[in-house]
Order: C-alpha cells, then structure tokens, then sequence
C-alpha cells in the first residue's frame, strides 16, 4: 500500500463517491450530449486544483461515481462541495438548456464510502462494470 504524506501526517484516504443529478422525483438524464465530457474535464481540473487524486470517475446519465484519495485534513466533504459547485455554475452557463430542465444541477445529499475493507481492484472493477451495462 502507498502512503501520501503533507508534512504533517502521512495518509491513505480513499474515497468512493457517488452523486445525482437534482430532481425532486426522479434522477434526470442530463449528463449526454457533452455535458458529461465538459463533466470529466472540470471534475479533473478541480482535483487538480485540491492536489486530489482523481483514482477513476464515471459519469453516468443521471449520477457521477469518483474514486478519490483525498489529505484528511483538508477533508472529502470540501472537496465534494467544490466539484459540486465549481461544474454546477460552469455547466449550466455553458449549456443553458440545463436551466431551464432542473432548479438546480446536482442533489444537495451524496454518497461516500472509505475504500478499506474493498480492494481499490475491487472497486475499479466495480466501476468498470457500471461503464459496461450503460
């Protein structure tokens, strides 16, 4: 196992992280049509951004899987909150129509789930076998 390190702890924290698209009855598929690869690209520079390792993403119609290893001080909830808001605003000013389709682009609620007791091998397969049934 490999271990990061910021100067002041030495960590292995990885995330699996799941969240939807917004909509009060049921998930819209809105992430096609380039939105998911304008997706992909911003989830990529705001990582970038956090020195977060962006493990492997997947985004799907209506929902976006991340695996990410992120420093505990700084704390998966920030970095979900930024990759939220940071492509929520970008996307719906570059693709309007998502305006007028959903008050808002994502669920105020996510998943996350430490990878432990799962061997990241697991979980890439996982996520592979979701790309596959799409």
């Amino acid at each position: 196992m490999k271990y990061k390190s910021n100067n002041n702890i030495v960590y292995s924290c990885k995330y699996h992280v799941v969240f939807c698209v917004f909509c009060p009855k049921y998930r819209r598929k809105v992430l096609n049509n380039g939105v998911d690869e304008r997706l992909k690209e911003l989830i990529n520079n705001i990582c970038q951004e956090l020195h977060v390792d962006l493990i492997e993403m997947e985004v799907m119609p209506d929902h976006v899987h991340l695996l990410l290893e992120v420093d505990p001080q700084f704390g998966i909830h920030k970095v979900v909150k930024r990759i939220k808001g940071i492509s929520s605003r970008i996307l719906r000013e570059e693709f309007s129509w998502l305006k007028s389709r959903l008050p808002t682009l994502w669920t105020n609620s996510y998943f996350v789930s430490t990878v432990g007791k799962a061997p990241i091998s697991i979980i890439k397969q996982y996520i592979e076998s979701q790309k596959r049934s799409e």
